[in-house]
């Protein structure tokens, strides 16, 4: 799809964009300014869905377009530069050059910008986020450490403007959690936690341990998107759904009424319980919607395993029984080991600013795409 050379009357070689892409790429601009067009049709502006539907396709397009763009003018400038270098006048033929290296330093950042652009757009990155988070090995410390996870988890959602919602929660005595279920609300949720799904160590020294020896301990993530019920057709006859009194940490907290609920889905084997809210009905819708996630998450890995291939060659599966990132308290030190990625910011991390590692590890799993990509073709 890319390949290396140089526009036509080039004196050296640098990457440029094909004709066959080329000629595609003027075909998205054209359906661009179709689509722009359209928003100014009263008829459009009068169809609020249908607005609404070429607003969003315009603007999935637009960074694509305005790259190409981009290195369409550093390639015109290029060929008409290279028309003056053999001009008799020097200082002309000087300024040529310049403005030829110049674009030479320009166009492969932006060629590789438009490679990452085009490349295939997951259909789930757009959706909020079903995040589940559960204690694993380490008894308290890691309940605790699951409470941490969290915290840091809604404060990244909170610096994002998304919103979020508590599913299902069973806490423990000292302020951790067993487990706990959180919808995160928000465009674009879904492709910036995907890539958290799979278990999360943490090294410290609990704070009951009074030799001051550091704990090993762990929790698991699991980030899955939020299911449309146009997605997902549900039969209720394959639903068992029971009803019990809500626990809690115990005391006060225990509920006298049988407000909880548990559906298990009886094809796949799924089940899901829903204890946080007072009434009954609430709970059973919030429990439907995270049955919702998990089986559409669960069809999902099903068609992800049917290109295995692509799967294997990323830097780490995703999967959630996968050790992907250990947290050392001592060394303030997080290392993602998919990626091999190490940022002393442990601190910072755990406030929620989750942007000192997501990009960068965002762009590790994009690479690796486009590797899987060219090794295909």
């Amino acid at each position: 799809m890319f390949h290396v050379g140089y526009p036509p009357g080039a004196k050296k070689t640098m990457p440029y964009l094909d004709p066959e892409l080329k000629k595609k790429l003027h075909g998205v601009e054209r359906h661009y300014q179709a689509l722009e067009r359209s928003l100014a049709d009263p008829e459009v502006l009068g169809d609020n869905e249908r607005y609404q539907k070429v607003a969003k396709e315009r603007s999935d397009l637009s960074q694509t377009v305005e790259v190409f763009r981009q290195i369409s003018k550093l390639e015109d400038d290029i060929e008409t530069n290279n028309e003056l270098l053999d001009d008799q006048d020097d200082e002309l033929a000087d300024m040529a050059r310049d403005e030829i290296d110049a674009a030479e330093e320009k166009l492969p950042e932006l060629i590789e910008r438009l490679r990452f652009l085009m490349l295939p757009k997951d259909p789930n990155d757009d959706k909020n986020v079903i995040l589940e988070i559960r204690a694993g090995t380490g008894g308290e410390e890691a309940s605790l450490f699951a409470a941490d996870l969290l915290r840091m988890y809604l404060r990244y959602a909170e610096l994002q403007n998304w919103k979020h919602e508590t599913m299902d929660s069973h806490p423990t005595d000292s302020g951790g959690f067993k487990e706990v279920i959180v919808l995160i609300n928000g465009k674009g949720a879904y492709s910036r936690l995907k890539y958290e799904s799979g278990v999360h160590r943490v090294q410290r020294v609990p704070a009951t341990e009074s030799q001051g020896r550091i704990h090993t301990s762990a929790v698991t993530v699991a980030v899955m998107p939020e299911a449309e019920d146009v997605e997902l057709d549900i039969n209720p006859e394959d639903l068992r759904i029971d009803v019990f009194r809500s626990s809690g940490p115990g005391g006060q907290h225990v509920n006298k009424t049988e407000s909880a609920v548990r559906i298990t889905h009886l094809p796949s084997g799924v089940v899901v319980s829903c204890q946080d809210e007072k009434s009954q009905h609430k709970n059973k819708a919030k429990a439907m919607k995270v049955l919702r996630a998990r089986i559409f998450d669960q069809m999902l890995a099903d068609q992800a395993a049917e290109q295995a291939a692509t799967r294997r060659s990323m830097v780490g599966s995703g999967d959630r029984s996968e050790r992907i990132r250990t947290y050392n308290f001592p060394q303030n030190r997080v290392t993602d080991h998919r990626a091999n990625l190490t940022v002393y910011k442990l601190e910072m991390l755990l406030a929620g600013e989750l942007d000192h590692l997501l990009p960068e590890l965002i762009q590790q799993f994009q690479a690796e795409a486009l590797k899987a990509e060219a090794d295909a073709a």
